[in-house]
């Protein structure tokens, strides 16, 4: 099982897994119905989730019904009750649209929600993460989640983020973080898909995150919060939820205008 993830994951094309993805959706659902884990974007349960990974696979990682990974689901559980998301009026841009999110999020009547990317077939939005066709201060919020590992100039595209968000607007800028990492690792001349798989974690990754993140966030002009939510949430919550214990979640707000 955990070689044909890895080779679905790394051969077939992502806009094609998308689709492909939602049309098994409900045998895959009626399959592993059961009430162990749940997941809490829609409240379904089920016998087990899926197995997930480029490179190393993770069990138990991609819940059945929404297609979310440990992180969506840690992300929903810290928007939905530390937050007021899911409230307050705004304006809100959404880079690379997760599925698990999308439908729940065009539900939203408190929101005005735009989805952008370059490649994906979820997006309204088509456009350059360095080269943004919008105004600037034109979101309250702004989600930019597992982007800007793949963007060769990541600051460029921070800057981009920090110009369109609103002064004393915030966001969540998730990245796949080495939290043992110090700083930052990226190597250009590694082109070997198999290669960069092994060492970024994903063909299609350029760096491996460290610490040194949320200094680069820092500098450009971001005011920038480690939210580890994990630890308010108890171990029965972690493992019914299937989250990763201590992942970080960046929280950033662009300060308002003096």
């Amino acid at each position: 099982m955990n070689n044909l993830v890895k080779i679905v994951l790394n051969t077939i094309p992502r806009k094609l897994l998308t689709r492909l993805s939602f049309l098994l959706k409900p045998l895959i659902k009626i399959y592993l119905y059961g009430n162990k884990y749940t997941d809490p974007i829609d409240g379904s349960s089920f016998r087990k989730f899926l197995p997930y990974g480029y490179n190393k696979i993770r069990k138990n990682a991609l819940s059945p019904s929404t297609f979310s990974l440990e992180r969506h689901r840690l992300l929903w559980l810290y928007l939905q009750n530390e937050t007021d998301f899911f409230e307050k009026k705004m304006k809100v841009l959404h880079f690379a649209p997760e599925a698990a999110f999308l439908k729940k999020f065009k539900k939203l009547k408190n929101i005005s929600y735009d989805t952008i990317d370059l490649d994906s077939p979820l997006a309204d939005i088509k456009a350059d993460i360095c080269n943004l066709p919008i105004k600037n201060g034109s979101y309250d919020f702004i989600l930019c989640n597992h982007v800007l590992e793949h963007i060769n100039d990541d600051i460029k595209a921070i800057k981009e983020l920090y110009r369109v968000m609103k002064p004393g607007g915030s966001g969540v800028f998730q990245i796949p973080l080495n939290n043992k990492l110090k700083t930052t690792f990226s190597d250009d001349s590694i082109i070997n898909k198999n290669e960069r798989s092994k060492i970024f974690g994903q063909y299609d990754h350029v760096r491996v995150y460290g610490m040194d993140y949320f200094d680069k966030l820092k500098s450009c002009g971001f005011r920038v919060k480690k939210i580890n939510y994990t630890s308010k949430l108890s171990n029965e919550e972690i493992q019914k939820y299937c989250l990763s214990y201590g992942e970080l979640i960046p929280f950033v707000e662009k300060p308002n205008k003096s």
